[in-house]
């Protein structure tokens, strides 16, 4: 069973932060998950939300910004953030990090990354540079095709497009549970199905295995909530504590 740190270790450090993914390894993850955005440059940045206000001092910074979404700054303007004190005091100067600096920090640790492709409108764009992003770049090009990455997204149009473009590299489509019919679809350009905890059953882990899927669920973070989907036959957990997780392996042997 494959322990993934949400956001990285967010329980113990600013969410999408390299901190958080240094913390990560050391509280026992075997992968980390990750959010990627674009900014108004084009760049590919690691945050969460649509705009900057929850996780940065940006409303104090640029207080004059008519729109704080993260599509409307430069890679720049958002270096010039800081994305861990709302966090604690430790954290301030946390900066929110690049894809590049995410996965190399990763990759530091041997990581496995579950990047989310956080696409506010479909954007071809997005998967043609992030595919030239992966071929550049040997080691996660061949982690994209033995399953150390994989792609995740709420938007089928976008991992079918990747897909396409960066052939082998694994997906997993994010959101409701689906039937039989939905499994078998979603096989036909998809490696996994990563739904909500509690959406997960039994039957619809073996439903899913018999399409040939992985399941990972999320956001697993009480000890009840993990021995559940430890029963239910899940490959992997995603949660903010992968140390809590991490406890439970010997369920999962």
């Amino acid at each position: 069973m494959i322990v993934v740190a949400h956001r990285g270790a967010s329980a113990y450090a600013p969410e999408n932060t390299l901190s958080a993914l240094r913390l990560a390894r050391i509280h026992h993850a075997d992968m980390a998950e990750i959010d990627v955005r674009r900014t108004a440059d084009g760049q590919f940045v690691v945050i969460h939300d649509l705009d900057l206000r929850r996780t940065t001092n940006v409303a104090e910074l640029y207080p004059d910004r008519r729109s704080w979404r993260v599509s409307d700054f430069t890679l720049a303007e958002i270096r010039r953030l800081d994305a861990g004190s709302w966090f604690g005091d430790r954290f301030t100067g946390e900066r929110v990090p690049t894809l590049t600096e995410a996965l190399d920090a990763m990759r530091a640790d041997g990581l496995g990354a579950l990047v989310e492709l956080k696409v506010h409108r479909r954007d071809p764009e997005m998967c043609r540079d992030l595919a030239m992003f992966l071929r550049a770049d040997p080691y996660w090009r061949a982690a994209g095709a033995d399953g150390r990455l994989i792609l995740q997204s709420f938007d089928w149009v976008t991992l079918r497009q990747v897909a396409e473009v960066v052939p082998g590299v694994h997906t997993a489509v994010l959101g409701k549970t689906y039937g039989r019919f939905g499994l078998r679809r979603i096989a036909r350009y998809a490696r996994q199905i990563n739904p909500h905890h509690l959406r997960v059953t039994a039957p619809y882990v073996r439903h899913a295995h018999a399409q040939g899927l992985t399941l990972f669920g999320w956001t697993v973070n009480n000890d009840h909530a993990i021995r559940r989907m430890i029963r239910d036959g899940v490959d992997g957990i995603i949660t903010d504590y992968p140390d809590r997780v991490a406890g439970y392996r010997a369920l999962a042997a």
